[in-house]
């Protein structure tokens, strides 16, 4: 125990000194961002939270190769993401050539590593459990890529990418350690512990003037490894540690921000990939909360929808339950997200009526 605890420590600072170092690489070479009409920071900002994360966690697999099924593939496909990443903070790299290699990098994980998604659980109810066949190699594609999306959309405000994966690799971490899978448990910690340094240069921990971004690198990298950790989890043999539709709880906030945003501009005649300032993390800020507490009241939605999945998985909720019950808060959320304005003039108009005042 105590030898475990001083080498997550050692990672920590490995981790930490490594971002140090990038960052200063960093300003030399000009990998930094800096401020526009969507990006609203101040200064030149180093973007290397990611190849920070990715040295600490190759570093690890390096000295632990065998904790990690297919660790060479997997080292091999972050490093080509980071790459891609790296690139497209410096040069902003059309997307579409962003999601084809991030498409042939889940083809790869398929026809060399065996993981996809060839069963999504009793979501019907019926009693059987629904095999996609060779669908399954579409929707596993489908999945590698919506995943990276998602975890690259919501990296908007200081804290927010790193909290999120902190409660989906922690949700995780628990589920696989609940099961008795210790290996992949402790990757989840380990990767927890690689994190936090980012976090706290991000949040401005050490100073303002030591401020780094994850950049595209993280957010693919952190999204690969969520859709890669939670697929090795779910089609794990007859009786895997997690139930498919269970990933969707412990992803919820991510997948729920980018599916509805996606919808919002299609429905105003707009390609679903343009950017713009209508994320989560932007309508909590124009309503009035600071980017902090916009960071706390996410992460703590994030993490009250992964604790639903987390114990109506342990307590053996019906699958078919947990997939319409997700479908309905997605339903909610999008009905909510799309008319929020409405709501919450509404809701000031009565409050400042005198009918309002008087209650």
């Amino acid at each position: 125990m105590l030898i475990s605890l001083l080498y997550l420590s050692f990672l920590f600072f490995f981790s930490l000194a490594t971002t140090f170092t990038m960052r200063k690489f960093a300003k030399k070479i000009g990998l930094v961002d800096k401020p526009n009409a969507r990006k609203l920071h101040q200064g030149a900002i180093p973007l290397v939270g990611g190849v920070s994360i990715c040295i600490s966690i190759v570093y690890f697999l390096f000295n632990n190769p065998n904790i990690l099924p297919n660790t060479e593939l997997y080292v091999a496909c972050i490093l080509i993401l980071v790459g891609i990443g790296v690139l497209d903070d410096k040069y902003e790299i059309n997307f579409k050539l962003r999601f084809a290699v991030q498409a042939g990098l889940s083809i790869i994980m398929m026809v060399i590593g065996d993981i996809e998604l060839n069963t999504i659980g009793d979501v019907l109810g019926s009693g059987d459990v629904v095999t996609l066949g060779w669908f399954g190699y579409l929707v596993t594609i489908l999945a590698v890529v919506g995943a990276i999306n998602a975890f690259n959309m919501v990296d908007g405000i200081d804290g927010l990418l790193g909290g999120l994966s902190i409660v989906t690799f922690g949700g995780l971490g628990i589920m696989l350690n609940f099961d008795g899978q210790s290996n992949l448990a402790y990757i989840c910690l380990v990767l927890i512990i690689t994190i936090i340094p980012y976090i706290l240069l991000n949040l401005g921990a050490f100073g303002r003037k030591r401020k780094v971004f994850m950049g595209d690198a993280g957010s693919m990298l952190i999204g690969f490894t969520v859709i890669w950790l939670l697929l090795l989890s779910s089609q794990n043999g007859a009786k895997p540690p997690l139930r498919p539709v269970t990933a969707l709880w412990l992803i919820a906030v991510p997948l729920m921000d980018m599916a509805s945003i996606m919808i919002r501009r299609v429905r105003r005649g707009d390609s679903p990939f343009k950017p713009d300032r209508e994320h989560l993390h932007h309508i909590f800020q124009r309503l009035g909360f600071s980017s902090t507490q916009t960071l706390i009241i996410i992460c703590s939605i994030a993490a009250l929808y992964a604790g639903v999945g987390i114990y109506a998985e342990m307590i053996g909720v019906p699958e078919y339950v947990m997939f319409y019950a997700f479908l309905v808060f997605f339903l909610i959320y999008l009905v909510l997200i799309s008319n929020i304005w409405k709501i919450t003039s509404t809701i000031r108009k009565y409050c400042s009526s005198p009918r309002g005042k008087q209650k």
